[in-house]
């Protein structure tokens, strides 16, 4: 099967983008990580499939404010809620196809609508929303250190590890493990992050 293809990139985050606006393709979790492969596929931290918000079930609810739905899969495969990023690209594809122009847009997520702007000189930026901080103590880890992690969610869920280091991260090719498994039934984005001074 041929499928038609883009590549994009925001602040280094890289997709494949897939243009389908009446969801005709099954774009199943092996094929996604097939396509995001840095060696054996194009390469990509996900996959942004352009999908009418109409045309999909995960949106149908959606489409009275958003025309299109971003249905973004990580690169190896598995459904996620948002990414920032991923929704200026997706806009800039939107652009580009000649489906929107510059002024405001809304955008379908898993992690509802997202409000954004394409300006006259071609930034593009996304209202994210507030954060949401669920309660409860949670801890990321790397080999035989463990940390605290903030649970912040901004549409999808990350936690946050303040260390002394980010040499402390390791190698970053294996997901960090986190407790409590309750925390993140889903899967979750870990940043370890480094305190550089006030602001």
């Amino acid at each position: 099967m041929s499928i038609p293809f883009l590549k994009g990139h925001g602040t280094e985050n890289d997709f494949v983008i897939v243009p389908d606006p009446g969801n005709a393709l099954d774009l199943t979790p092996a094929a996604v990580a097939a396509l995001c492969d840095r060696r054996a596929g194009l390469g990509a931290d996900g996959v942004l499939h352009v999908v009418r918000s109409a045309a999909h079930p995960e949106a149908k609810g959606m489409a009275a404010e958003a025309e299109w739905f971003m249905d973004y899969r990580n690169g190896d495969g598995s459904i996620a809620e948002m990414c920032g990023n991923g929704v200026r690209v997706f806009a800039r594809y939107l652009q580009h196809a000649g489906h929107t122009t510059e002024g405001d847009l809304a955008v379908a997520t898993r992690g509802g609508v997202k409000a954004v702007h394409i300006a006259k000189n071609g930034d593009i930026t996304v209202g994210m929303g507030s954060a949401r901080l669920p309660e409860g103590d949670v801890t990321v880890s790397v080999g035989e250190r463990t940390w605290p992690a903030r649970n912040v969610n901004m549409g999808n869920p990350h936690a946050v590890a303040f260390v002394e280091d980010l040499a402390d991260a390791g190698d970053l090719r294996t997901p960090p493990p986190f407790s409590p498994p309750s925390a993140y039934p889903e899967g979750v984005n870990v940043e370890f992050v480094v305190d550089r001074g006030p602001r």
